[in-house]
């Protein structure tokens, strides 16, 4: 894949603004509230598949180098042990798949953004809630049943993840408009 300078700086923005979204964040046991999500959808819906999963690609890898760019300021290695990181694993296959599905819709609107959001954090979810059991029974030597990951890993999250779902199509369809005539993006 080519990637002239203009997707490279794309790329690089979407991987900081994922880095400064785990900085927005509520506290909470095993796995906090962040804005993550939210820039990831971004990156996927204006990107597209490739380029959005590269930027969230680079934003795990620069985390995993020691940059502490995670939730919490976290970065590392050693964060592959933490139950949470299932759902940075899960960011990538989320913008793939966000931006997938808007490469193959054209032109979208409030509604499709929202349902392509929604089917990319199922994605996020579909990796992460499966590797917060793993982590918390293998790594962290914690008991958990699947029925307890799913109630840690998805319930306290859905309402917020929504309304960034929701956030993301309000605001998507008119900037992607925008930014294709402009030719910023195809």
């Amino acid at each position: 894949m080519k990637i002239s300078t203009k997707d490279m700086i794309l790329v690089a923005l979407f991987a900081a603004l994922t880095a400064i979204g785990a900085y927005i964040t509520i506290p909470i046991p095993t796995v906090p509230i962040t804005l993550q999500f939210l820039f990831c959808a971004f990156a996927g819906i204006i990107l597209g598949s490739k380029l959005g999963a590269l930027s969230q690609i680079i934003y795990v890898l620069i985390g995993l180098a020691g940059v502490p760019v995670f939730a919490g300021g976290g970065g590392g290695i050693g964060y592959v042990y933490k139950p949470s990181f299932g759902y940075l694993i899960g960011f990538i296959l989320t913008a793939f798949i966000i931006g997938y599905l808007r490469e193959k819709m054209g032109e979208i609107n409030v509604i499709k953004a929202f349902i392509i959001s929604v089917l990319g954090l199922v994605a996020t979810y579909m990796i992460g809630v499966p590797y917060l059991h793993y982590a918390l029974n293998n790594f962290s030597n914690v008991p958990m049943t699947w029925g307890g990951a799913i109630k840690i890993g998805i319930v306290p999250f859905v309402l917020g993840d929504l309304i960034k779902c929701f956030i993301v199509a309000a605001i998507a369809p008119t900037v992607v408009k925008t930014l294709k005539r402009e030719r910023i993006i195809k």
